[in-house]
């Protein structure tokens, strides 16, 4: 895939690298010369093509070809870049998928279809999950939104009293809208096939619809 970041710091950087060694053709797009000189100087990351363009401005952006990407990954660290350039890369690029970074979480209102974003990530947001779903049990924790926040991947950890402990996915009753995408037992991963029963401790991934998020809850912890 080819997929073209916008944002050479550290976060932009990192991706970039990763991407790369996955196998993926990646480009970084960086509006400080300084940046993209040292970058390009120390050859950092390996096999990565930097570009000094400014991803606001469409002729500008136009010289990292998006319209050849198949992602385009908006990483400043500035909300109202990130915005902008995932506008132009949907709507002037038509760029197939586009992903973008929520620095300050009072704007991720903001990241959806009609900025041309199909994917937000907020750190703030993922971070206080983190550290809710470590201290928490018992209870649904959303990590991740997709289509404009239609749909929803959450963690459960089960307790002892919840309804689902002991029961087979098979028997839950869970909404057509929902699934079990992974169980974490014991620090090993556990395919959720409709014979596998859960139990308190699991972790329990579930990627849901916001309308049936409720009923999956009740289904799961009460």
């Amino acid at each position: 895939m080819r997929i073209v970041v916008a944002g050479g710091g550290n976060v932009g950087t990192y991706i970039a690298g990763e991407l790369q060694r996955f196998g993926h053709e990646v480009v970084i797009v960086e509006v400080d010369p300084a940046r993209v000189a040292r970058a390009q100087a120390d050859g950092e990351p390996a096999g990565v093509t930097w570009l000094n363009v400014d991803g606001c401005e469409v002729s500008e952006f136009a010289r990292a070809e998006p319209d050849r990407a198949d992602v385009v990954v908006a990483v400043t660290g500035d909300d109202e870049d990130n915005l902008v350039i995932s506008l132009l890369a949907k709507q002037e690029f038509s760029v197939p998928s586009v992903i973008a970074r929520v620095n300050n979480p009072a704007n991720e209102w903001m990241f959806n279809e009609t900025w041309g974003v199909d994917r937000s990530v907020s750190t703030p947001h993922l971070l206080t999950a983190m550290v809710e779903e470590a201290v928490t049990v018992g209870s649904l924790i959303r990590l991740m939104t997709f289509g404009d926040n239609a749909a929803r991947l959450s963690e459960i950890r089960l307790a002892e009293s919840c309804p689902a402990n002991g029961k087979r996915i098979a028997d839950l009753g869970l909404p057509r809208e929902s699934t079990i995408v992974a169980i974490l037992r014991e620090g090993k991963v556990v395919m959720p096939g409709g014979d596998v029963a859960l139990y308190a401790g699991d972790e329990v991934m579930v990627l849901a619809m916001v309308d049936c998020e409720d009923r999956v809850r009740t289904i799961l912890i009460g």
